[in-house]
């Protein structure tokens, strides 16, 4: 079964900004979500270019650090860079990997801390 079309839409559902990259930092996929958060940097025309455009230098050096980091041990997939808090969210890079636990990139991951305002189950 061709799982990827499945993938592509947990992804691209997500309400949360997902950004991933391959080993040379270039931005690969950008769900929805990210689009429209980064949008006045330049949204969907970002995929293409360089994470490390996008940050500082002091931001790159840690980025470059963090994927040494993933390379070290499988056991290196996740790490937490950031809390941001107007937005109540932490940020994590996660390592991205093939099935023999090689890295084969990485994507910035936001968990937001608000509690769910949404009724359950709310169908109407």
């Amino acid at each position: 079964m061709e799982l990827s079309k499945y993938f592509k839409s947990v992804i691209d559902q997500d309400k949360s900004a997902v950004v991933i990259c391959n080993l040379e930092h270039e931005i690969i996929y950008m769900n929805p979500a990210a689009i429209q958060r980064y949008e006045k940097q330049g949204g969907q025309a970002l995929v293409g270019r360089s994470l490390l455009d996008c940050h500082s230098p002091h931001s790159c050096e840690l980025i470059k650090k963090v994927i040494l980091w993933f390379t070290e041990s499988e056991e290196h997939d996740r790490i937490y860079t950031s809390y941001n808090e107007k937005e109540n969210k932490d940020v994590y890079m996660v390592a991205l990997r093939n099935d023999d636990g090689s890295l084969i990139g990485y994507y910035e991951k936001h968990e937001y801390r608000n509690r769910e305002t949404a009724k359950m189950y709310d169908f109407v």
